[in-house]
């Protein structure tokens, strides 16, 4: 029977994976448009704002999901267990404790964002605080907290930046097959022009599902991570059961905050159809829940 280190340590390795396939992905493309261009300036221009596009949406990453949900803080008399709970499992996790922002919105849900630990945020709504009990809290806490811990907004920005090179290197690959090269025949350009099209329409559909394929094993991860936290995987498991079970959306839902959140924000749907698993921001329930109640403490 697997531990919650072998689930964890296999999670950490597959993100991994995926990067690197990620990273080859890209520079495979790029390789292809610097040759056919002849100009791998344009290149480093490209590469040059999309990091500075990334980064700057990596570093204000906070402010923007706290503005979209309308999530405010938490005042610590109101919400003095929350706090509690959260203080304490960042002390058991070495981490400082975060910042406690409270959603209005009647559908359970969680979500953590910051750039590193010293300046995370873990939000949770009112319709969660209402429908779990003490120890399911702790386990959607510690699942947030572990987010933080293992990195996964800086892990998510990368892929984001990444995911972004390959549309613009397939725009430029397009735009480039329209006016040919001086020193290629007709007969070579209307190749590059078809694999053009192909590029623009397939090379960004290519990034988006390795992105949400890291999404996904990121939230894999922060699941036996935030058991392995309170070594009680069967609260987490059960919240999640609560969780995904509220079928009307979260009032301020919407796709680019929706990876942040434990569970998808705009309520239970089907996940059995095999495209919805493939452009779906997080793993189905019955799978985490499934991963949850075979790991051992």
């Amino acid at each position: 029977m697997a531990s919650l280190y072998t689930h964890q340590a296999a999670n950490i390795r597959r993100t991994w994976l995926l990067m690197g396939g990620f990273l080859v992905f890209v520079v495979a493309i790029g390789y292809v448009t610097a040759w056919y261009l002849q100009q791998p300036g344009i290149l480093w221009v490209a590469v040059a704002f999309s990091l500075f596009m990334n980064i700057s949406a990596y570093w204000f990453s906070d402010k923007v999901a706290l503005s979209s949900t309308g999530a405010v803080e938490a005042d610590p008399n109101t919400y003095r267990e929350l706090h509690r709970i959260v203080e304490n499992l960042a002390i058991t996790a070495g981490l400082p404790k975060p910042r406690v922002f409270i959603v209005n919105d009647p559908a359970p849900n969680a979500f953590a964002t910051g750039r590193n630990p010293k300046h995370s945020v873990v939000a949770v709504t009112t319709g969660l605080l209402e429908r779990l009990d003490r120890s399911e809290l702790e386990g959607v806490v510690a699942h947030e907290l572990a987010h933080i811990g293992n990195r996964d907004i800086l892990v998510m920005t990368v892929a984001v930046v990444l995911a972004g090179f390959v549309a613009m290197l397939a725009d430029f690959f397009l735009r480039a097959s329209f006016y040919g090269a001086g020193d290629r025949d007709a007969r070579a350009n209307i190749i590059l022009m078809a694999v053009g099209f192909i590029g623009i329409l397939l090379a960004p559909i290519a990034a988006q599902l390795i992105q949400l394929a890291i999404s996904r094993r990121r939230e894999f991860l922060a699941d036996a991570s935030g058991a392995l936290l309170t070594r009680y995987p069967d609260a987490l498991a059960s919240a999640l059961v609560k969780i995904s079970s509220h079928e009307a959306p979260m009032e301020r839902a919407n796709h680019a905050t929706a990876h942040l959140f434990i569970s998808n924000p705009f309520g239970a749907h089907d996940m059995g159809r095999f495209v919805a698993k493939l452009f779906a921001t997080h793993p189905p329930v019955e799978e985490r829940i499934s991963a949850l109640s075979q790991m051992q403490v």
